[in-house]
């Protein structure tokens, strides 16, 4: 019986790779990556259902979690590692870990992605727990670290979703809210670093920039808590205050020495504005 490939396995639409020129090269990986926010524009309604459980749990208390291995591992730690600044969230609020650990981040880790057990061990030192929610995220659906991961962390009352890019993967089958990000063969044959890669990236910043938002870490449309470590966001945060405020750059400079926060000056600037009204 003929069995079908797995999407991200299957054969690339293009052949002789080697005898292309740098234009045609370029032109063609491209053409592919345009195909990849069509893909997941297609599972928004699971993204949704996957933030809805995640703002919640997050107001009650709990905390996200991303696990994943190579790729997607470094993907979800990218991820998470950016919202702190960003957001002026606790380190601990997002939560990326990678299979073999931070090494991994730069080099691969031999068969670090094969263990079923070391994940929901290396998730166990963060003391997860039923207010969490966990994200397994795996191109192909099969990894044995982020499936192990999943298993573990539903069997003790975690939320779990997960990121894959093959239909019905076993990733998908084991969760409770899979998104699946169908983006076709890659333009290198199995290269899941590419077209998969970047729908995961996609769908980890709509997922933690809503959650963000819905946790009320943005004002308007400005990162209003966003931590002041250079000399680039200092720079935004006084544009930020010259433009709600209508003040000039040296009072928005003084202001912002002074209180190191931008949402603290707004919430001030309100209060004496209510008080005078």
């Amino acid at each position: 019986m003929k069995t079908t490939k797995p999407t991200t396995e299957q054969s690339s639409k293009y052949d002789g790779l080697e005898k292309m020129g740098i234009s045609e090269l370029l032109f063609n990986i491209n053409k592919e990556d345009q195909s990849v926010p069509l893909a997941v524009e297609k599972a928004i309604p699971l993204i949704n259902d996957f933030v809805t459980i995640t703002v919640s749990r997050m107001q009650s208390g709990g905390r996200l979690f991303y696990i994943g291995a190579g790729t997607s591992g470094r993907l979800g730690v990218l991820d998470a590692s950016e919202c702190p600044p960003t957001f002026g969230v606790s380190e601990d609020w997002i939560i990326g870990i990678i299979a073999g650990g931070d090494g991994a981040l730069r080099k691969a880790v031999e068969n670090a992605e094969d263990d079923m057990q070391q994940a929901w061990k290396d998730l166990i030192k963060f003391n997860i727990c039923d207010k969490d929610v966990l994200l397994g995220i795996a191109a192909s659906g099969t990894t044995p670290y982020v499936l192990g991961g999943l298993l573990k962390a539903k069997e003790n009352g975690v939320i779990t979703g997960s990121i894959s890019c093959n239909k019905n993967s076993v990733l998908s089958m084991n969760v409770d809210y899979p998104i699946e990000l169908i983006v076709g063969p890659e333009f290198i044959t199995g290269s899941t670093r590419m077209k998969s890669g970047t729908a995961q990236k996609l769908a980890l910043n709509m997922i933690s920039t809503t959650v963000m938002i819905q946790l009320g870490r943005v004002h308007g449309n400005k990162m209003v808590d966003m931590q002041l470590s250079n000399k680039k966001l200092v720079i935004r945060g006084i544009k930020i205050l010259m433009e709600e405020l209508g003040i000039d750059k040296e009072t928005a400079s003084v202001l912002l020495k002074k209180y190191k926060n931008v949402r603290k000056i707004l919430e001030i600037h309100k209060r004496d504005s209510d008080s005078q009204t």
